[in-house]
């Protein structure tokens, strides 16, 4: 990559909630990602320091804010460290945005997560946000500094596409998820179907039934995360009462809480495919579980952002028609 354009040099760091995503990142640009050292202090403190020169330089923190709540304090450290070293820009990459799901007002006296967390990022002195596939579009609106908002659709499409698979279905687990489930279908040359669900409690959910075909077909069912395992779970056995040939499942942010691998494990699914935007502890992981790699879409945006170059023109065609921001 050539360093001429952009705003110095490129300076990758990376957190520590997802460093084998961030070094692979760095084997493809050409960069180390050992330039900060981030340790806890006895009281649960965390200590950040960047060990390289960063005056002037384009710093790009590569952190997911998955749970706990300190990868999102580590962030906000990692952020103020560069901002105060006199970097010329610093951009935040946030393979998964934690408290997306609190993005609404929904009932009396809660907090908007979302809201907060980006205004956080925000105060601690980004320029600019990399994030893939944030639980709501909305959320870009929440930061008031630039976002690139990027899918990971091509990446798990082009899994599917490879395996192809005969009089397939793609599934919605439920309604939020019908765009990007319209989208798969169209670009798999699939048919679309649809779950009917209620939630009675959060973290729960009940099949009520099935819109569309798929007796003898073959199911995708997609979704932007994985937490409980509760929705997909249901949804697979939902589709195999109905009489679904096969069942498989993707989504871009695995999760996993509590006994969502041994939910995933006991379904009866052919196979759960995600990305690597949450770094999967071996434990929690199970047979019939594939992990791809987003590091070389995340890699092709740190260039283009770096060489000051559109994001938008590079990953202009999205499920639903939707465009990155750049």
């Amino acid at each position: 990559m050539d360093e001429t354009f952009g705003r110095g040099p490129l300076l990758l760091l990376s957190g520590r909630a997802n460093r084998p995503l961030a070094e692979e990142i760095g084997v493809i640009l050409g960069k180390s990602v050992d330039g900060a050292s981030i340790r806890d202090f006895a009281d649960g403190e965390i200590f950040v320091r960047i060990d390289r020169n960063a005056r002037g330089r384009d710093v790009i923190i590569i952190q997911p804010t998955t749970a706990p709540s300190d990868n999102i304090m580590e962030l906000l450290l990692l952020i103020d460290a560069a901002k105060r070293a006199s970097a010329a820009r610093v951009t935040a990459v946030i393979p998964y945005f934690g408290y997306g799901r609190q993005d609404r007002k929904d009932q009396p006296r809660v907090a908007i997560g979302a809201k907060l967390t980006a205004n956080l990022i925000v105060t601690a002195g980004a320029d600019r946000v990399l994030g893939i596939d944030f639980h709501q579009h909305q959320i870009q609106g929440f930061f008031d500094i630039p976002v690139d908002h990027l899918y990971a659709a091509p990446v798990l499409i082009k899994y599917f596409l490879d395996l192809a698979l005969e009089d397939l279905v793609v599934v919605a687990p439920d309604v939020g998820s019908a765009k990007m489930a319209r989208g798969f279908a169209r670009r798999l040359g699939a048919t679309f179907a649809i779950i009917d669900k209620r939630r009675p409690a959060p973290n729960q959910s009940e099949v009520l039934t099935v819109v569309g075909e798929v007796q003898g077909r073959s199911c995708l069912i997609t979704d932007d995360m994985i937490d409980t395992a509760g929705t997909m779970a249901s949804a697979v056995h939902a589709l195999k009462e109905r009489g679904a040939s096969q069942v498989y499942a993707c989504a871009t942010h695995a999760l996993l809480s509590g006994s969502a691998p041994e939910r995933l494990a006991e379904a009866p699914l052919e196979e759960l495919v995600v990305t690597n935007t949450v770094q999967i502890p071996e434990d929690r992981k199970f047979d019939g579980l594939r992990v791809l790699s987003v590091a070389p879409l995340l890699a092709r945006a740190i260039d283009h952002i770096h060489s000051n170059e559109s994001v938008s023109q590079l990953f202009e065609i999205q499920p639903g028609d939707e465009k990155s921001k750049g």
